[in-house]
């Protein structure tokens, strides 16, 4: 099965609107590439540019502005004045995590009687649950603030309202038509809100109370700024928008990240071998899977624990539960990769389908939607991972860019005891002889609805490049586009009639190791499962190069170097 890099790929060179490019040029007086590719991300004036290179407070919205916020403001503050006892409640992925580390880390500065609570993935399922609710009764809580979860709870809700339980619900998924009867719901998404910026995660929405709040309490302004870098490390994981307000508390909470983590972060940072500075990247890669694990392979309540710890020993010892559990996820989802690709192998006439289901009933549940995305990466299609779950099939769907999966499932759900998701993701339970109708039946949707294209990776390219304009300069700008993540990627170059030096070569049996020229202007560069292109590069002749541009350091020397991401035979 050929790995990604392998495969043939569509090469999308994305075209500004000349004029826009002209008229920013004229304005900013920056080079004409840069201008190109700040067009291509909706920037069009100076203001908007200054914005963008140089985020402000003047990004923050007003959290007055957020429907209910009153509501909720008042809920809390009653809670403190009657000595209710309060329970924060969030779900067990990174958004979910650290929000309630940030909502109860600040009560706790003003506030006894709060405690926390994360549901089990397996035992309660995702979002607010009933054994959560019996947990608060039980205990003598009569406020919950749900974070990263809730709006769609109507029914929970209500059973909370018989229990004398009320229901403070911070979220940012799409609501249904009828919303839960909470005493107050902040959601920018939610009909009537006219809070300007509709793309926080759940710990932004959260963050957005905590800094109403303050305000209320007579706080100084600057209280709430101690737990940026947390909000950070939600919107990294998950992958909101990085553009307007997003932008600006990624940006302060990374700068938080480096001058004063969280021992959480710090203790990650540690285990995982990570050196500071860290950038969103390290966000995304260092810290995300680590928490995510804890909840996959075991109980997510050990990661709160992690963001809340007091001192970096305490949060040390978390931090190796964590990376514990991640050790084990990474051996599961490989061996179940491996198992997968052998099945999809043996099945020959799989090779013209146009989805892949595949099912072992001894495959951990914790990793299946891992799997499905590894999958694509070798056998680009929509793709469900099916394994046991007491007496049923159960598991994790994942699309490939531009196809309506959750559609598609919705189209099988005969064969389905229940599903949900949306459109790139979803999960599903089926009885266990309904798998294989279920496959011929996912099949047929697919192939009768998804465009030959889409089955072939895309590559956005932001505009073409010659190697004497990749310059230090060029390259420091660059960095002041970060933070990088969904509607402000790291930009993609191409460079056409690119040469091989003759001393290209291939790396660790997999990796492919550039160095060429363009003119008189040489570059190195890596290229990860690249080595298959290999042919492409010792033929003698020119090449088409797409790219990043990164920095190498070696020996205390900083070099610019290419991070390529695919070649093919020149025109």
């Amino acid at each position: 099965m050929p790995a990604e890099s392998a495969m043939n790929k569509r090469w999308n060179i994305l075209q500004p609107n000349e004029d826009a490019v002209a008229e920013l040029h004229n304005k900013l007086k920056i080079n004409k590439l840069l201008c190109k590719i700040l067009v291509q991300r909706g920037i069009r004036t100076f203001d908007e540019a200054k914005d963008f290179f140089r985020p402000g407070t003047r990004q923050l919205h007003s959290p007055w502005l957020m429907k209910d916020m009153e509501k909720a403001v008042e809920r809390v503050l009653q809670a403190f004045r009657e000595q209710e006892k309060i329970l924060v409640f969030g779900d067990y992925d990174v958004d979910g995590t650290t929000s309630v580390a940030v909502m109860y880390r600040f009560l706790r500065t003003q506030y006894e009687k709060v405690d926390f609570y994360i549901p089990h993935r397996y035992r309660e399922g995702y979002g607010i649950s009933k054994a959560g609710i019996d947990f608060a009764k039980e205990n003598g809580f009569s406020l919950i603030i749900a974070l990263d979860c809730g709006i769609k709870s109507v029914e929970l809700v209500q059973y909370a309202r018989t229990l004398n339980i009320d229901f403070v619900i911070c979220d940012h998924h799409l609501p249904d038509a009828v919303l839960p009867d909470a005493a107050a719901i902040l959601n920018p998404k939610q009909p009537g809100c006219r809070y300007p910026y509709k793309e926080l995660c759940g710990c932004g929405v959260g963050y957005k109370l905590i800094t109403a709040l303050c305000e209320k309490l007579g706080l100084p302004e600057s209280f709430p700024e101690q737990y940026l870098d947390l909000v950070a490390t939600a919107i990294a994981a998950d992958i909101v928008p990085i553009t307007g307000e997003n932008r600006a508390l990624a940006y302060f909470g990374l700068q938080r990240v480096n001058e004063e983590p969280n021992p959480g972060i710090k203790a990650l940072a540690f285990l995982s071998g990570t050196k500071f500075p860290l950038h969103i990247h390290n966000l995304v890669f260092m810290i995300a899977p680590r928490v995510n694990a804890a909840g996959r392979m075991d109980d997510a309540r050990k990661a709160v624990q992690l963001f809340v710890a007091p001192s970096y020993e305490e949060a040390l010892m978390y931090a190796e539960l964590l990376h514990s559990d991640n050790s084990e996820r990474k051996e599961a989802d490989s061996a179940i990769t491996e198992e997968a690709l052998e099945i999809i192998l043996q099945n020959t006439a799989w090779s013209t389908r146009k989805s892949t289901v595949v099912y072992q009933p001894h495959w951990h549940k914790g990793v299946v939607g891992i799997v499905a995305s590894r999958l694509i990466e070798h056998h680009y299609r929509p793709t469900v991972v099916l394994t046991e779950s007491g007496d049923y099939a159960a598991g994790s769907a994942r699309s490939v860019p531009g196809f309506n999966l959750y559609e598609a499932i919705h189209a099988c759900r005969e064969y389905l005891i229940g599903y949900g998701g949306h459109f790139a993701a979803a999960g599903l339970t089926l009885s266990k002889e309904n798998v294989i109708p279920f496959r011929e039946k996912f099949e047929a949707v697919v192939a009768a609805s998804i465009p030959d294209e889409l089955l072939i990776p895309e590559i956005l390219i932001d505009a073409e490049i010659s190697f004497r304009d990749i310059t230090p300069a060029l390259y420091r700008i660059l960095r002041q586009m970060e933070p990088f993540g969904p509607e402000n990627m790291s930009p993609v170059f191409v460079a056409r009639n690119v040469k091989d030096t003759g001393f290209s070569r291939i790396v660790k049996e997999q990796h492919l190791r550039f160095v060429v020229r363009q003119d008189d202007v040489q570059f190195t560069g890596i290229g990860f499962n690249m080595a298959q292109k290999f042919p492409v590069i010792e033929s003698g002749q020119p090449f088409d190069l797409v790219f990043k541009i990164d920095e190498n350091e070696w020996q205390g020397k900083k070099s610019l170097q290419l991070r390529v991401e695919d070649v093919k035979a020149a025109d």
